[in-house]
């Protein structure tokens, strides 16, 4: 499968994180869901805490006793084991080799921060030349669409 980029223009990046776990955990995936900080990683735990009780996702912060058990596991370190899904947010790093272990590998970075844009094709580039296929989204006309792939 190849890795899918996300480029968030319309959305918050928390939303599209929310209504992408859950279409994963309906798939009946286990998902990595990585940072590049703890401290922002306790932010997603917040946002994800507070969301409407009908569509609650079950998760937890890596380096609890249960981390094997979480179906949405936190973490800013890679621990993609026993997971079908990477979702990697704010620029966290995704190796080829992930791309091409798991279900399904997605870059979610927001489009209104030209650090996180030229991060992003950093990344396009560093997995496309180690040999991943990928897929570029935007959500620039209001609804996602398939802008390139390689």
């Amino acid at each position: 499968m190849p890795a899918l980029f996300y480029h968030v223009t319309q959305s918050a990046v928390e939303d599209v994180v929310a209504s992408l776990l859950s279409r994963a955990l309906s798939q009946g995936w286990r998902v990595e869901l990585r940072g590049r900080t703890p401290e922002r990683m306790d932010w997603y735990d917040q946002k994800l805490w507070l969301g409407p009780e009908e569509g609650f996702l079950p998760h937890g912060l890596a380096g609890g006793p249960h981390d094997a058990l979480q179906p949405v596991l936190l973490t800013h370190a890679p621990r993609p084991e026993g997971r079908q899904a990477v979702m990697a947010v704010e620029g966290a790093e995704v190796t080829a080799e992930e791309v091409a272990a798991t279900e399904r590998v997605w870059i979610l970075f927001d489009g209104r921060d030209p650090m996180a844009v030229d991060h992003a094709r950093g990344q396009w580039r560093a997995l496309t030349g180690a040999g991943a296929s990928a897929q570029y989204w935007s959500e620039e006309g209001g609804r996602w669409e398939k802008k390139a792939e390689k």
